[in-house]
């Protein structure tokens, strides 16, 4: 009889999922295994194309290149006739206006900077590197896995904090209850207690997926407000 119950048990959590029991760190690390199974990440070096639509403003179509093993990045963004080029190779910035090679004096007349070349890289480094770069020094994950729903659907989500030198916001990943997928991620602003302000901040909704040196990364991202659903644009990664 105790085998019987111990078998029923054993069923009825198998047929339920285990995700009902994940702690953050197992539910980051299936996560990870569906969208990296095979440890690419920390070796990324690939150029790819994303293309942003806005409303009532004209098309960007940016070139990217990340290469972490040789500290290297670059982003090639043309919107209507001007191209601009930021590049940064193991921390030295080179900034170009229409292939120009630019001089600190004509890059401020232009208003580029090298400040803005590493909030490029970081920004493309982390969209496009997670849920990997949830593993990064100073990300803090929830003790407990979430259950929401969002849109209709059923989410696992993970809440991360961060520490104050890498930045204040407070993220939510949304992650698919059967694949392990992610989904959606969402962040909040925070007041000066390090609270959530509710009203403030934006969610983006990920679709379709693209394989990038064996890596499984959202295709097209179409970001809103969280305030009022208001849409904001889509980032779609161009396959070529």
């Amino acid at each position: 009889m105790k085998l019987f119950f111990a078998l029923a048990i054993s069923f009825i959590a198998i047929a339920t999922g285990f995700s009902q029991d994940l702690n953050s760190e197992a539910l980051l690390e299936k996560a990870i295994n569906y969208h990296d199974p095979h440890g690419n990440w920390s070796q990324f070096k690939n150029t790819f194309t994303v293309e942003m639509t806005m409303p009532n403003a004209p098309k960007r179509t940016s070139v990217i290149t990340i290469n972490l093993p040789a500290e290297y990045f670059s982003v090639t963004a043309t919107k209507d006739t001007v191209t601009t080029t930021y590049s940064l190779d193991k921390g030295k910035c080179q900034m170009r206006y229409n292939s120009q090679v630019l001089d600190s004096i004509a890059a401020k007349e232009k208003n580029m900077t090298c400040d803005r070349a590493t909030l490029y890289k970081n920004y493309y480094s982390y969209l496009y590197g997670l849920p990997m770069k949830l593993h990064d020094p100073g990300t803090n994950l929830s003790d407990s896995v979430e259950k929401k729903r969002f849109k209709g659907k059923d989410y696992l989500v993970l809440k991360v904090t961060y520490d104050d030198a890498v930045g204040s916001d407070v993220w939510h990943f949304y992650f698919n209850p059967k694949t392990y997928a992610m989904e959606i991620y969402q962040f909040f602003k925070t007041d000066e207690h390090g609270k959530e302000k509710p009203d403030s901040g934006e969610y983006i909704l990920l679709s379709e997926e693209v394989v990038v040196n064996g890596i499984k990364m959202p295709k097209v991202r179409a970001w809103y407000y969280n305030k009022d659903d208001k849409y904001l644009g889509t980032d779609t990664l161009v396959e070529e």
